[in-house]
């Protein structure tokens, strides 16, 4: 009644899990797009993790720290791969930092040793067997 003003949430709404093989984690892992919701609903066995540009926070921290939330309320606690498109400081922090709750939740950061050398262009790669 009155000027009463209704606050909308900006929260995703809980639902169902979606599983998938593979997944990009959207924006360079930008916390304005991810949140723990995000985990909690989309459960892949692979998650890509890009970014590469602190001053953006991209991967931010936050985003790395909802995985472990939202990992931790899956009903099942299945294998989950990181694979970082960069070397980044953030995700070497959060990787030492975090290193015992990882192994708690099977979750394994995945490391590349092998390079792909295409024309003028050399890059890291991995394999994936899906």
């Amino acid at each position: 009644p009155g000027n009463t003003k209704v606050a909308k949430s900006t929260a995703v709404p809980p639902g169902p899990p979606v599983y998938l093989d593979l997944v990009y984690i959207p924006n360079h892992s930008n916390s304005k797009n991810v949140d723990v919701e995000f985990f909690k609903r989309v459960r892949s066995f692979y998650y890509v993790v890009s970014g590469n540009d602190s001053a953006a926070e991209e991967p931010s921290r936050a985003v790395l720290d909802s995985l472990l939330e939202g990992k931790a309320q899956w009903e099942t606690n299945m294998q989950v791969t990181l694979i970082p498109t960069h070397d980044s400081e953030v995700m070497r922090e959060w990787y030492q930092e975090t290193h015992e709750k990882q192994q708690d939740l099977n979750i394994m950061v995945l490391a590349s040793s092998s390079t792909v050398v295409m024309q003028d262009e050399s890059f890291p790669a991995c394999k994936i067997e899906l």
